[in-house]
């Protein structure tokens, strides 16, 4: 070979040398970078020039022009990537649910210092304390003032469900908009690494250039994706990934679809939505909106699919809150309804909302019909009795006296007839039951203490017209305190009483809550597992960077020695030849 041609073959190994110790280097600077994935180079031979070629030959004669660098390449396990994303949704979706069974935990065992329990204690105690001298007014003033209580702390309680539900909402709002910021983001990661390794490839012959920071960036994005939801994905010919959010196209070549966020005017709820499969309405002033109906029908989550791994339908925090929050406020009606097991039993908030208000609902209704019974059966003995009875304001007409009055409604309608309505069943498509609006039920949120009880507890009396203290009335009332007839919900047998029933409440809640927290540690290793797998190939070892670092060091102070012997043998011959 040409002595002027052999320094090539030098220049070429320091070169690639001198990139490589730049890729080492680079690897090492960022050993404690999140995301950041080991570079390794790939080095390859020079393009021989041929001497001569012969048949008879096993070979032809080339002489080689040195090394070339390749590209520089990432070290990833698809296996890996795949497992990890999958596993970090999952144990994402069930820590939420662990969140807000413990956040609906410290809601519900304690208010203000004072565990809830105390106040049904209190309220069975004042109900034993008037049994055993109902005409007392200091009995009935405690009683009173024991319903107030307990009314307030339900309230309180119920209050608190509600704005933890707000704060799932404003959960729901944020992961939402922070998808649509990924998928912009990915987008142009997309069209940046296109840019670097597409451009290169069609103006130089070969693609040797890799994109690989932006690559680390766009990994990250994806890996981050994966805990809001369940996610595919896979890249193509151009170097673009097209993602796919629960089965629907979110990343697509050069389009990021984005997501909408509907708000129930009632609830102020929040329901992300495909924007791209729903039809938009214009208003006169030329503005777009969204029905309700064709949000329905571009919803990005199925939430009535039953939640399993089997299925991968336990996968997302974004899911998982819109799960724990619900669609609405319960009350004790949805346990009637013929949705609890598809919708309401798989919502933490809900779930809990309505039990609690059932035991709010049944001991005031309790309350109130004890008195009624009594109030009537007064009348229909004696039809000028006004034992237990009032003047409706409403109707003008006598009706029984009642403890627990409805804000938004009388208690009676307007032939004096009690609303109780336990005695019939909830009716999903007109949300009635015994068709009453849900604005006339006895709910927690619909419920106040009588202001004229309030202001004069001793109205009960409990002392007939024919002056006999009503000790049967008060037996009636302790017996409907004793009697364990009330279920949590449809699928618990366990009847309780009206003072186990919170227990039972919260000893479920706890429960519910244990289970998780055991799916969640039990997750988080699978997560840490593969995590660990995935750092021994993506991680940079400092070690072993240092031992490339000094291979590569040695290649290119081999090349430099080459290059020097040569450089000395041509300054010989020229030398020489000139003499």
């Amino acid at each position: 070979m040409p002595l002027m041609g052999s320094l090539y073959i030098g220049v070429s190994g320091l070169q690639t040398s001198q990139n490589a110790l730049n890729t080492t280097a680079h690897n090492i600077s960022n050993t404690d970078t999140t995301g950041y994935v080991r570079q390794q180079i790939l080095q390859g031979s020079a393009t021989y020039d041929t001497i001569k070629t012969s048949y008879k030959a096993v070979s032809n004669q080339q002489i080689g022009l040195g090394v070339v660098y390749s590209k520089t390449r990432q070290v990833r396990d698809v296996f890996l990537d795949a497992t990890y994303r999958k596993e970090s949704g999952r144990s994402a979706f069930y820590e939420v649910s662990a969140d807000a069974l413990g956040e609906i935990e410290s809601l519900l065992d304690e208010m203000n210092g004072e565990t809830f329990q105390e106040s049904i204690n209190d309220l069975w105690v004042s109900v034993q304390e008037m049994s055993k001298d109902p005409a007392s007014a200091i009995t009935q003033g405690m009683f009173i003032e024991r319903c107030s209580e307990f009314l307030a702390r339900s309230q309180s309680v119920y209050e608190g469900l509600c704005e933890y539900q707000m704060s799932l909402n404003e959960t729901v709002k944020k992961n939402t908009n922070r998808i649509n910021e990924i998928a912009e983001q990915i987008k142009t990661l997309n069209d940046q690494i296109r840019t670097v390794e597409i451009s290169n490839s069609k103006e130089y012959g070969i693609s040797f250039e890799r994109a690989n920071d932006l690559r680390d960036t766009r990994n990250a994005l994806i890996d981050e994706l994966s805990t809001y939801g369940n996610i595919s994905y896979e890249e193509d010919v151009d170097c673009t990934v097209w993602i796919q959010l629960e089965g629907e196209d979110l990343v697509r070549g050069e389009i990021a679809y984005k997501l909408g966020l509907y708000e129930d005017a009632d609830t102020g709820f929040y329901t992300p939505f495909w924007i791209k499969n729903a039809r938009y309405s214009t208003d006169n002033a030329g503005n777009r909106y969204y029905t309700a109906e064709e949000v329905e029908k571009a919803q990005l989550f199925d939430l009535n699919r039953t939640i399993s791994s089997d299925l991968d339908t336990d996968v997302g925090a974004l899911k998982s809150a819109l799960l724990a929050r619900g669609d609405h406020r319960a009350d004790y009606t949805d346990l009637l309804s013929d949705r609890y097991d598809n919708e309401i039993s798989q919502s933490v908030c809900m779930n809990v909302m309505a039990e609690f208000d059932q035991l709010v609902h049944g001991i005031a209704t309790s309350i109130n019909k004890v008195i009624s019974d009594a109030a009537l059966a007064a009348k229909a003995i004696n039809p000028s009795s006004t034992y237990l009875m009032t003047t409706d304001p409403v109707s003008g007409m006598e009706v029984p006296i009642q403890v627990f009055k409805k804000i938004a409604s009388e208690g009676y309608d307007s032939a004096g007839v009690y609303n109780e309505e336990m005695a019939g069943v909830y009716n999903p498509e007109t949300d009635t039951v015994d068709g009453y609006v849900n604005e006339s039920l006895y709910t927690t949120a619909n419920m106040q203490i009588n202001s004229e009880l309030l202001r004069q507890p001793t109205k009960l009396g409990f002392v007939k017209i024919d002056g006999q203290v009503d000790y049967t009335t008060m037996e009636a009332l302790k017996a409907a305190f004793e009697s364990e007839d009330m279920t949590l919900n449809p699928n618990v047998k366990k009847k309780s009483s009206f003072v186990d029933y919170y227990g039972d409440l919260v000893s479920q809640v706890a429960n519910s809550g244990s289970v998780y927290k055991s799916l969640i540690d039990s997750q988080q290793k699978t997560v840490q597992a593969t995590s660990n797998a995935r750092e021994q190939i993506i991680g940079v070892s400092q070690d072993e960077e240092l031992t490339f670092m000094i291979k590569f060091q040695n290649a290119y102070n081999a090349s430099s020695r080459y290059i020097n012997v040569v450089d000395d043998m041509l300054e010989h011959i020229i030398n020489t030849l000139a003499v």
